[in-house]
């Protein structure tokens, strides 16, 4: 909170909305950051963009279907999301297999935004424009708890199998050797990324998700070495950013909330990747 009372203006937590938007937020962003970082050290970023094509097109899709956009979110990125890890080995879904989805999803994403606009008659034009970039702003308190208890979720999940996860990410091979379920992991691994970036996609929207998903994490790789720190070092730089950016697009106006969080995300990575150490690279730990 010290972010809010340093551009002076520490009343602004007395606005719903602007409460809402900083603790689903925070939570959303804890969730990112964790999922982040194994999304960085399996060299899955990928995966998070497609993911993020994948939260509009199942958005789209729930509207053309006059539903809760919310259950088209989770659905779509979740299936695709295993559908990935199924197409792939191991249950982690590589170049091949994302690339040939993303081109369908694609392809599916403007479909379903040409039904909706012409049999909804666009009764609601502005909520593709929401999906695109988000609407963080715009949570109400049930959307907020929803977020809030989804994030939280993730983030004990993630905790739950970190180790596994780890030794599975880093050796897969060695890992299967000793008795660790990979594919298994791989596969609840995708399903948390899709559920996260269901939750991610209303405060930064789908076109900019995947800077939430991977700034932070590749931020907290390059000052760190030690797993265990940069995992929660990338997830307390995402919230952190999370803030930063609600603060400065509640002092400038004009100014998109989404855009504010990628932008100070994307600068501190830039910051890391200047300052940090020279030649640092994922940690490849040692995991007995």
């Amino acid at each position: 909170m010290n972010t809010l009372a340093s551009f002076g203006w520490p009343g602004a937590l007395g606005h719903p909305f602007f409460l809402h938007a900083v603790l689903a937020g925070a939570a959303i962003a804890a969730a990112s950051g964790m999922v982040g970082y194994f999304l960085v050290l399996r060299a899955q970023v990928f995966t998070g963009d497609a993911l993020s094509h994948m939260a509009f097109t199942g958005s789209l899709a729930a509207l053309a279907a006059g539903i809760d956009l919310r259950v088209g979110l989770y659905l779509a990125t979740v299936a695709v999301a295993v559908l990935l890890g199924t197409l792939a080995r191991s249950g982690r879904a590589d170049d091949v297999a994302i690339g040939n989805v993303f081109a369908w999803i694609t392809g599916l994403g403007a479909f379903f935004l040409t039904l909706y606009t012409t049999s909804r008659g666009a009764s609601d034009g502005g909520a593709g424009v929401r999906v695109l970039f988000g609407s963080i702003f715009g949570l109400s308190a049930g959307q907020t708890a929803t977020a809030f208890v989804v994030a939280v979720v993730v983030c004990l999940l993630l905790l739950a199998v970190f180790r596994p996860l780890l030794f599975a990410s880093v050796d897969e091979v060695v890992a299967a050797a000793r008795g660790v379920p990979v594919r298994l992991l791989g596969f609840v691994f995708l399903a948390l990324v899709g559920i996260t970036a269901a939750e991610a996609s209303q405060a930064v929207g789908s076109l900019l998700l995947l800077g939430l998903l991977a700034a932070p994490a590749g931020a907290a790789q390059r000052l760190t070495d030690q797993p265990s720190r940069a995992f929660l070092l990338s997830a307390v730089l995402a919230v952190a950013e999370m803030w930063t950016g609600l603060a400065a697009s509640y002092a400038i106006p004009k100014m998109p909330p989404s855009f504010a969080i990628v932008a100070v995300a994307t600068a501190v990575y830039a910051a890391a990747f200047v300052l940090g150490p020279r030649g640092r690279r994922a940690a490849v730990p040692v995991v007995v």
